[in-house]
């Protein structure tokens, strides 16, 4: 990451920050300041942000920037998402965010090895690059997009590498909402261990 020009994590690619509500997984319903990083090599065929997939398209700016403006705001939450943010060194930003005595939140795939500290982590993981054994041990939430029923199964594979403190969240992907939600009702009513997960900020209309 050096030799990109990250300076040891006090440049990141930023794609967008901004203040919102938190829309999905447990902390639905949080107000929460939004740190998007560019860059993601996980290629999700629905994702709703392939707009930050290809890096070369944000260049590095200062993390002192972005902290200056999320500690601007009432959140006392942060997110930091992506793309996949564990590409890149986030020691430096969580320190500074710490410092300002803010939150920490973190989603990814963990695919990455991690870098930071949170105080809370949400791993979404992806089939085709599996996360980390080091960063399911660090999750608190694991919340499956689940775009056919098969992916319960897979789910389900996922939960067998989590701590047992580590809340289970099904979502349905949101082109699917209408054909995925009573399935995964179903198998919510029979492994209630699980939780439901919807995005909500889609239909509240906001970032």
């Amino acid at each position: 990451m050096e030799s990109k020009g990250f300076d040891g994590g006090r440049k990141l690619p930023l794609v967008e920050d901004f203040y919102t509500i938190q829309g999905e997984g447990y902390h639905t319903g949080k107000p929460a300041y939004f740190i998007r990083l560019g860059g993601c090599d996980v290629g999700c065929r629905w994702c709703d942000a392939k707009f930050t997939w290809n890096p070369k398209m944000f260049p590095p700016i200062d993390v002192d920037e972005i902290v200056a403006r999320a500690t601007s705001h009432p959140a006392q939450a942060i997110v930091i998402t992506g793309g996949e943010p564990l590409i890149y060194p986030l020691g430096y930003i969580t320190d500074k965010l710490h410092e300002a005595g803010l939150e920490i939140f973190l989603e990814t795939s963990g695919s990455h090895s991690p870098s930071g500290t949170f105080d809370w982590v949400c791993l979404s993981p992806k089939r085709q690059a599996p996360p980390l054994p080091e960063v399911y041990a660090m999750a608190n939430e694991l919340k499956v997009i689940v775009e056919k029923p098969e992916d319960i199964e897979w789910a389900e594979e996922c939960a067998r590498n989590v701590g047992k403190s580590c809340l289970l969240l099904l979502q349905p992907e949101w082109s699917r909402y209408e054909e995925m939600i009573p399935v995964i009702v179903d198998f919510v009513k029979a492994h209630p261990r699980w939780n439901i997960s919807v995005q909500t900020h889609k239909f509240m209309h906001i970032p």
